[in-house]
């Protein structure tokens, strides 16, 4: 069998000594050779020498001794503060390794901001409770495409239908869209409950920037557009848009009562149910052309685990198909 050859790994190769290092941080941490070698079991001159060797390597003085104490030079504090946070991820990632119960399963699960934190904080409660033996770990993101290295979900849900290999595709919902405020902001301002007082009024519009990784774009151009009705035709005098990618913020200052947002009914539904936000008008937009799925990773290791997650969440979107607003594929 042939050898395959590997190139030289600069990064690696450019690395100094993780002993040295640790020598380093431990004396930096105490300003002191002598309670860094405590704090390592070590002989104060092995610290000595790890630091010495380190200096020699950076070709930079890290330490000034100012009595029996030491000082980081300008130096030494750009390399502690990068080593710190380095030591401390390698420490946490270490301890949840070693301490993992081994009788629970992990599961990953990737979701975007605005799912994570209006439809899945409304819910998780209900699932932790019923599967007390399945540790969740969320990642939220806006680029399903481009994942951490190590990063593999088991559970995606997303627009996507290409996540690649390993994932089997179950439709959750379409998107359904209508304009929604706080009961106080249609008591102070009544003439949002036609389109075109609801076209002048203080709009809360969804920015399309950094989220090409989530869905297509419905603003409230494109929304009032479905209603043949032309933003740009707003009243003199009318508020200025405001506009931001997060659509958490969004919701929020519709709640706070600052303005009329463009609600997507799987993120706001519940809201407006209990009363927190409502339609000052009735017409909607239906995206039936598009949904948004649930990807289940095909992992012999996490199927059951990973089942129940994905038949926890389908049965809440089960009144979407009782509605009709889904299709089987």
């Amino acid at each position: 069998m042939s050898q395959r050859h590997v190139d030289p790994d600069t990064l690696l190769l450019k690395m100094p000594s993780l002993r040295a290092v640790k020598a380093f941080v431990a004396a930096a941490k105490y300003e002191s050779f002598t309670r860094a070698a405590e704090a390592l079991c070590v002989s104060q001159a092995a610290i000595s020498r790890q630091i010495r060797e380190l200096e020699e390597y950076l070709n930079a003085p890290l330490f000034i001794r100012v009595g029996r104490a030491v000082e980081l030079t300008p130096a030494g504090v750009m390399f502690f503060d990068a080593s710190k946070i380095s030591f401390v991820n390698i420490a946490q990632a270490a301890e949840r390794i070693k301490n993992a119960p081994v009788e629970k399963h992990v599961l990953t699960v990737a979701c975007s901001p605005a799912f994570s934190a209006l439809w899945l904080s409304n819910h998780i409660k209900d699932f932790r409770a019923k599967n007390p033996d399945i540790e969740l770990n969320l990642i939220t993101t806006q680029n399903f495409h481009a994942r951490e290295p190590g990063i593999e979900p088991d559970i995606v849900i997303s627009k996507f239908v290409d996540l690649g290999e390993g994932y089997s595709l179950h439709p959750l919902c379409h998107d359904i869209i209508y304009p929604v405020c706080s009961p106080e902001y249609l008591q102070r301002n009544p003439a949002i409950n036609t389109l075109e007082g609801l076209r002048s009024s203080e709009l809360l519009d969804l920015s399309p920037y950094g989220r090409s990784g989530v869905a297509e774009h419905v603003d409230w151009s494109v929304w009032l557009a479905f209603q043949n009705v032309d933003i740009d035709e707003r009243h003199s005098g009318s508020p200025p848009l405001f506009h931001a990618n997060d659509y958490n913020l969004i919701v929020n200052m519709a709640l706070s009562g600052q303005g009329v947002a463009l609600g997507w009914d799987q993120l706001v539904g519940h809201l407006v149910e209990s009363g927190r936000l409502i339609q000052p008008v009735q017409e909607r937009v239906t995206l039936r052309n598009s949904l948004h799925y649930l990807a289940c990773r095909e992992n012999a290791n996490a199927g059951n685990a990973c089942g129940r997650v994905k038949d926890w969440i389908m049965s809440k979107f089960s009144s979407w198909k009782a509605k009709g607003e889904i299709h089987n594929l």
